[in-house]
């Protein structure tokens, strides 16, 4: 799932948001599963991410924290 995740998706979504171009490493459920196989198992609740993205921003969006991202240029986004 993972491999075929980052094969199809190699790009980190957060990144690409802003404007840059990052190679994924990480596939990630975008509505944690929690346990629940259907959602563990579905291929449209994944996302491919870097390794920085998913321990920083994904962590933060979970509990809820604001997350300021910025573009190539400097200014928020």
């Amino acid at each position: 799932m993972r491999e075929r995740q980052l094969t199809e998706q190699p790009l980190c979504m957060f990144c690409l948001q802003v404007g840059d171009v990052e190679p994924a490493t990480v596939c990630d459920h975008v509505i944690a599963h929690k346990g629940d196989e259907f959602l563990f198992w579905d291929a449209g609740n994944l996302q491919s991410l870097c390794k920085t993205c998913h321990d920083r921003t994904k962590q933060r969006l979970e509990r809820g924290q604001d997350i300021v991202t910025f573009g190539a240029d400097g200014w928020p986004v």
